[in-house]
């Protein structure tokens, strides 16, 4: 089992930057595809992006390709997610989250644990 907590959401102006971090305890995060989804108010939680076990392969979610990076240090059992030119519609709760898979897997469904998730409000 794994506990993922998430952290370095915050307020932010449309164009800005975020870098968000989610940190493992339990078990290495090194056998987990690691994924990020988030949810905005009234709306289904939705996936954002993922990188498998060895960092070699990374996926996004169109909305964010070429502004977001995932990215993962297995030594320190944490996983980033730089998000760049931020806008309005990004806000969301983001969530950090781990999946015993081998490959990368964008359904929530597929995902086994959960952080508890970290706020992200970009103003206009």
């Amino acid at each position: 089992q794994v506990q993922l907590v998430e952290s370095g959401g915050g307020l932010v102006q449309d164009g800005g930057s975020l870098r968000l971090s989610c940190a493992a305890s339990g078990r290495t995060i090194g056998v987990y595809t690691m994924g990020w989804f988030r949810q905005a108010p009234g709306k289904e939680r939705e996936f954002v992006a993922a990188i498998t076990r060895s960092g070699a392969s990374t996926y996004y979610a169109d909305s964010v390709k070429g502004r977001f990076t995932i990215s993962r240090d297995n030594a320190k059992n944490t996983v980033y997610l730089q998000m760049n030119s931020l806008k309005p519609e990004d806000t969301a709760v983001y969530y950090c989250a781990a999946a015993n898979t081998l490959v990368i897997v964008t359904s929530k469904l597929r995902y086994n644990y959960w952080g508890q998730g970290t706020q992200v409000t970009v103003s206009s």
